[in-house]
């Protein structure tokens, strides 16, 4: 297949292109090369890929010197002319949108980058889907849009109408809009509610590159809610698996779903949601003391408060994801950890 790739230089989206080069598809990625967090990973990424930061061209696709299967282009999502010509040209068989602003507490001080790039972007994404006639778009939700919800395992049969924090609200928003373009026009598309994703080239914004960084400059680390705070920890490669068979799944319409008795996770439109988890909650404090046990080294705790617009727990129900695909995450915390840790080490030439 032809796949785009959005947020190419990004977490997922790094291990995404990678994953579909590898298996013989044909990848554009797509990225604006923001300075949310350290550009010089996402360099990195790129360059991994066998895109050099220097051949970059701003709205030119570029070829990689490692894959004749893959390139990449820096462009905004915002930017509907530029994301309309790409998709015109390219033709692309189906579409991967994994590019947002993410971060909840970034939400309540930069409103604005998240209506932009996620309400916005995500519009474009639709329109260039409807009049190119793709065939399955597949795009990153998250798990924070369960928000006021309790009732745990979160289920994508509960309802999430009370998010709380904007960036939640922008990726419900996407599922709503999502399904009103299946409903409309026929799209299929496929939601991925992602929980707390982690692995090597991770982001920097996050609890484990965060506390890595920490314990070994011997500094504190910032621990939320006093460390009571369970969070289904999702290795990166998991993550990839799920996406990978959900791209390969187009949507279909539930022939079952009644409008007396909606379902949230699918429709009388091709429409799906899936939630992507290792489906096992595990402890900050637990978290943290596998960090240490790999670097050999202690933390010291700086105990705070809840965060505003944080969760103290998250925990996926993946029956759909088993039953529909034959797939549930299973990298454990223990070597995950270990994992991003050789990678840390080696990428900031960290010797022990």
């Amino acid at each position: 297949m032809k796949v785009l790739v959005t947020g190419a230089a990004g977490f997922i989206g790094f291990h995404t292109v990678r994953r579909l080069i590898e298996r013989g598809d044909e990848v554009v990625g797509l990225d604006s090369i923001n300075d949310y967090y350290d550009v010089r990973i996402k360099y990195g990424r790129l360059s991994e890929c066998g895109i050099a930061q220097d051949k970059i061209i701003e709205k030119k696709p570029v070829q990689s010197s490692k894959y004749t299967s893959y390139r990449f282009v820096q462009m905004q999502l915002e930017d509907k002319a530029s994301i309309d010509a790409l998709f015109f040209i390219e033709k692309f068989d189906r579409v991967i949108n994994l590019a947002a602003q993410a971060g909840v507490r970034y939400s309540i001080t930069n409103p604005d980058a998240y209506v932009q790039s996620n309400i916005v972007g995500f519009i474009n994404i639709l329109e260039s889907c409807r009049h190119n006639d793709i065939e399955h778009l597949v795009y990153a939700s998250s798990s924070s849009v369960y928000g006021l919800n309790e009732a745990q395992p979160f289920s994508t049969s509960n309802n999430v109408d009370h998010p709380m924090s904007l960036y939640a609200a922008t990726k419900k928003s996407n599922e709503l809009m999502a399904h009103t373009y299946s409903h409309l026009y026929g799209l299929p598309t496929t939601g991925l509610r992602f929980f707390t994703v982690y692995g090597p080239w991770g982001r920097p914004d996050m609890a484990l590159f965060l506390f890595t960084k920490a314990i070994l400059e011997n500094r504190p680390i910032d621990v939320f809610n006093h460390g009571d705070m369970l969070r289904d920890f999702t290795y990166v490669d998991d993550i990839v698996e799920g996406v990978i068979r959900v791209i390969d799944n187009v949507a279909k319409v539930n022939e079952n779903w009644s409008g007396l008795t909606p379902e949230p996770n699918s429709s009388s439109a091709p429409y799906k949601i899936y939630n992507i988890g290792n489906n096992a909650p595990v402890k900050l404090l637990d978290f943290i003391t596998a960090i240490e046990k790999s670097l050999g080294k202690q933390a010291q705790k700086k105990m705070l408060p809840l965060q505003a617009g944080d969760v103290p727990s998250t925990y996926a129900n993946v029956d759909d994801l088993v039953n529909d695909l034959g797939y549930k995450p299973q990298t454990s915390i223990e070597q995950g950890i270990e994992n991003f840790i050789t990678w840390y080490k080696l990428f900031f030439n960290i010797k022990d």
